[in-house]
């Protein structure tokens, strides 16, 4: 079983892979914007990353603020929650 911090370093890393993903392929498309292959790689990876946040919404508190909808605290923790830059992760 992987610890907590270690879970919640990797759903990071995995966000910003696929990040890093969707803006190569936009720069990509902006050059080739009839590629419909590129076009559906990047729609992959989008939904794939929209999943990712939620889930680590659900877990951790959202990274963007319209992600708090998927946070399943009872509590605004938006502004007390540790950043992902602080070295909590």
């Amino acid at each position: 079983m992987m610890a907590p911090g270690n879970d919640r370093m990797r759903m990071l890393h995995d966000i910003g892979v696929m990040g890093f993903v969707i803006v190569e392929m936009n720069e990509y498309l902006d050059t080739h914007p009839t590629d419909k292959n590129a076009m559906d790689y990047l729609a992959h990876y989008v939904r794939m990353k929209n999943q990712a946040m939620k889930e680590y919404a659900m877990k951790y508190g959202p990274l963007r603020i319209s992600d708090a909808d998927n946070c399943s605290q009872n509590e605004w923790k938006w502004a007390t929650q540790p950043w992902p830059w602080e070295g909590e992760c």
